[in-house]
């Protein structure tokens, strides 16, 4: 049995029903903040900008935005969730590294702090998947309640 088997096994058999809200939230958030960066484009170029990072401008600046609300939705419905946040997880450590790293996590703003959670839960939900309250559970039950016709003929 592979070590992502019995990380799955586990996981189904200890994912509590509160973590489904987290889920939610978590995924609302991202969206929120995917939405904010469509709307406000100039004010994510001026992050990129002062960072390191400030040569892919033109890239991050398109497919930031869409990750996060994209990943977010599948998140929120509980569908490929362990994808949706392991491609979440680049765009915030580039966040926590290369924008928010000089500032302290201590100052009167809430990004470096905001973005830190977000990175944790989202490696939560990349261990932990879509739990009960999902539609991958919905699907995966309504496989198995699926009766396969048999093929002997009377």
């Amino acid at each position: 049995m592979s070590l992502f088997s019995k990380i799955k096994d586990w996981t189904e058999s200890h994912n509590p029903r509160w973590l489904a809200l987290l889920r939610l939230a978590l995924g609302a958030s991202l969206i929120l903040r995917g939405v904010n960066f469509l709307n406000d484009t100039p004010e994510l170029e001026k992050l990129i900008n002062s960072s390191a990072l400030h040569e892919y401008t033109n890239l991050l600046k398109h497919v930031i935005p869409w990750i996060h609300v994209v990943g977010g939705f599948l998140l929120i419905i509980g569908l490929f969730t362990r994808f949706a946040a392991f491609i979440q997880i680049p765009v915030l450590l580039g966040a926590v590294i290369f924008i928010h790293s000089k500032k302290s996590i201590f100052t009167a703003e809430v990004d470096l702090s905001y973005s830190v959670i977000i990175l944790i839960l989202l490696f939560v939900f990349v261990i932990e998947g879509s739990g009960q309250l999902s539609l991958a559970q919905f699907f995966k039950e309504a496989d198995e309640e699926q009766v396969v016709p048999n093929n002997e003929t009377a």
